[in-house]
C-alpha cells in the first residue's frame, strides 16, 4: 500500500483496488448462477430444491462473512500505523474465529435444517433437493470461511489482483464439477441438484488452497509468517475482531434478510409479478456489484490513512468513494432505465413480465443510487473502525422505515408491488443520509482530537 497526494493518485488507487475485486465478486456471483442454471437444466424439482437452498444459505452466509471481513480494516490500520509486527496475529485469529462459526454452523445445521425444511411444506423432489444441496454445500463452509480471512489480508496489503486470478481460475473448475456432479457424466455419480453443493464445496476447498500457496510462498505475504506459531491464541484478539465484526455481519444480515421478508409478502401477487419483480431484484443485484465492490475498497484505503493519522487524505477517500460509486450507479442505471425493454428480455418471453420488469426498473434505479450511498458511507466508517452506531442506523433504516413503509404503500394504496420498491428506496436513503452525517462527526471529531 502507498500513500498518495492528489485526487487524482487517489481515484487511480481506488480503480486499481476496484476492478480487481468488483471481477471477483462477479466470480463468486457466477458460482450460485453456474449452480441454478445447470440445475434447472437436470430437472425443475432440482432447479426449486437449489434455489430453496441458496435462499437459506445466502443470509446466513454474508452475514458471518462481515464477521471475517473485519480483519481488512483492522490490518489496514495495522500497517497504516506500521505496525506490521501485529498483522500475522489479527490473521491467524481471524482463522481461528472462522474455525468456531463453522462449527457452529454444522451443529445449528444438524438439528434445524430437516425441521426447518419440513415447516415449508415442500414437495418430497424439492425438499430432498434442498436438504442435500446444503449438506453438500457444508463441507466447503470452512475453506469459503477461511478464504474470506486471507482475502481480508490480501485486499489490505493493496494486492487484489492476487484474489481476481484465484476466483478466475477457479471458475472453470466450479462449472465442470457441475457438470460431471449434476448430471452424471465421466463416470462420476449423478447427484442432480446436491451434485452442486458438492461441487460448490470442492471449489472452495481448490480456492483456499491456492490462496494458502500465495499466502505462504509468495512476497509480500510470506513475509508476514501468518502461518507460523499457530498454537498462539488470544481472547483478546478475537473479541478485537468480533468487536468490529459482529455490527459489520448483523447489518448485512439484516440488509439480506430483509430482501428475503420481501420476496415472502409478494409471493401473495401472480406469478408474473413475482417473476417480474425477481428479474429486476436480480438486475438490481447484479449491478451493486460495483458500489459493494468499491466499498471494498474504500474500507482499505480510509483505514490505512486512518492508522497512519493521514485523516485528511482519509477524508478524501471517504467521499470519493461515495461520489464514485453515485455517480457510476446514475450512469449505469438510466442507461439500464433507457434500455429496460430490452434488459427485461434476457428474463422472460412473456410479454407481461418484459413490461412489469421493465416498470420496476424506473423505481429501481432510484432504488439502486440510494443504496450506493449507503453502501460506500458504510464502508467508509469501517475505515474508522466505527460500526457501531451505523449498525443501529442500518437496522433502523431496514426493519423500521423499508418494510413498514413498502408494506403500507403495497397494502393501502393502488401501487401494489411498486410500493415496496419505493419502501426500499426510502429507507436505504434514509440510511445513506444518516451513515454520511455519521461520517461528518466522525471526521470532524478525528480532526479536533489531532488539532488539524
Amino acid at each position: 500500500m502507498e500513500q498518495t497526494f492528489t485526487i487524482k493518485e487517489k481515484t487511480k488507487r481506488i480503480f486499481v483496488l476496484l476492478i480487481p475485486i468488483l471481477i471477483t465478486q462477479l466470480g463468486m456471483f457466477s458460482m450460485v448462477f453456474f449452480n441454478t442454471i445447470m440445475s434447472g437444466k437436470y430437472q425443475s424439482s432440482a432447479l426449486a430444491g437449489v434455489a430453496i437452498g441458496s435462499s437459506i444459505w445466502s443470509p446466513i452466509f454474508t452475514g458471518l462473512s462481515g464477521i471475517l471481513l473485519a480483519v481488512s480494516p483492522i490490518v489496514a490500520q495495522r500497517l497504516g500505523e506500521k505496525k506490521s509486527s501485529e498483522v500475522a496475529s489479527v490473521v491467524k485469529h481471524g482463522i481461528y474465529i472462522s474455525f468456531f462459526i463453522t462449527l457452529i454452523i454444522i451443529i445449528v445445521g444438524f438439528f434445524c435444517l430437516e425441521p426447518l425444511l419440513i415447516k415449508m411444506n415442500l414437495p418430497n423432489s424439492v425438499h430432498q433437493t434442498a436438504y442435500h444441496y446444503l449438506v453438500g454445500l457444508s463441507f466447503g463452509i470452512l475453506p469459503l470461511f477461511a478464504f474470506n480471512v486471507l482475502r481480508s489480508f490480501i485486499y489490505a496489503l493493496g494486492r487484489t489482483r492476487v484474489v481476481m486470478i484465484i476466483m478466475i481460475l477457479s471458475l472453470p473448475i466450479n462449472l465442470f464439477l457441475n457438470y460431471v456432479l449434476i448430471f452424471g457424466n465421466w463416470g462420476f455419480p449423478e447427484l442432480g441438484g446436491a451434485g452442486a453443493g458438492y461441487a460448490t464445496s470442492i471449489t472452495y476447498w481448490v480456492i483456499v488452497v491456492m490462496t494458502f500457496i500465495i499466502v505462504k510462498t509468495q512476497q509480500p505475504f510470506s513475509s508476514f509468517s501468518v502461518f507460523a506459531n499457530l498454537q498462539e491464541f488470544s481472547f483478546g484478539k478475537c473479541k478485537e475482531i468480533l468487536k468490529i465484526g459482529v455490527p459489520m455481519g448483523l447489518s448485512t444480515f439484516f440488509e439480506t434478510s430483509m430482501f428475503a421478508v420481501v420476496t415472502i409478502l409478494i409471493s401473495k401477487y401472480s406469478v408474473t409479478t413475482i417473476a417480474a419483480y425477481q428479474s429486476a431484484l436480480n438486475i438490481v443485484t447484479f449491478l451493486y456489484m460495483i458500489p459493494i465492490s468499491i466499498s471494498m475498497a474504500q474500507t482499505v484505503l480510509v483505514g490505512y490513512e486512518v492508522g497512519g493519522k493521514r485523516y485528511k487524505d482519509a477524508r478524501q477517500y471517504s467521499w470519493l468513494g461515495i461520489v464514485l460509486a453515485v455517480l457510476i450507479a446514475l450512469v449505469i442505471g438510466v442507461f439500464v432505465v433507457v434500455f429496460r425493454n430490452q434488459v427485461a428480455g434476457f428474463y422472460s418471453n412473456e410479454a407481461a413480465v418484459i413490461n412489469m420488469t421493465a416498470n420496476f426498473l424506473i423505481f429501481a434505479l432510484f432504488f439502486h443510487i440510494s443504496d450506493a450511498i449507503q453502501a460506500t458511507a458504510q464502508a467508509a466508517l469501517r475505515g474508522y473502525k466505527d460500526v457501531n452506531l451505523a449498525f443501529i442506523m442500518t437496522l433502523v433504516a431496514y426493519w423500521v422505515i423499508c418494510l413498514p413503509v413498502g408494506y403500507l404503500l403495497a397494502n393501502n394504496t393502488s401501487l401494489g408491488v411498486i410500493g415496496y420498491w419505493i419502501g426500499l428506496t426510502v429507507g436505504l436513503l434514509a440510511a445513506g443520509i444518516a451513515l454520511s452525517a455519521r461520517l461528518i462527526y466522525i471526521q470532524k471529531r478525528k480532526f479536533v482530537e489531532n488539532g488539524a
